[in-house]
């Protein structure tokens, strides 16, 4: 599994404003911005994410991703 893999996904499902994912090869941490996460829960946030990588994540060929996921507002305040 490849870095670039799960932000072709990711990007193909969701609008991001910035996406930034790291990882091993085996376990991946993802930091995706979004408007789309305007008015959403961190987990209905993390929903639409893990959607977009769900057939991955069930055949096991990516095994961990950990998520933060913000919109452009909160990415602007928090960075």
């Amino acid at each position: 599994m490849q870095i670039e893999d799960i932000e072709q996904k990711i990007t193909s499902q969701i609008n991001c404003e910035h996406l930034a994912v790291q990882g091993d090869g085996r376990h991946f941490q993802a930091l995706v911005v979004s408007d789309e996460f305007s008015g959403l829960s961190r987990i209905k946030r993390q929903q639409l994410v893990y959607a977009a990588v769900q057939e991955w994540i069930t055949s096991g060929k990516l095994h961990a991703l950990s998520l933060k996921t913000l919109t452009v507002d909160e990415w602007k305040i928090n960075g």
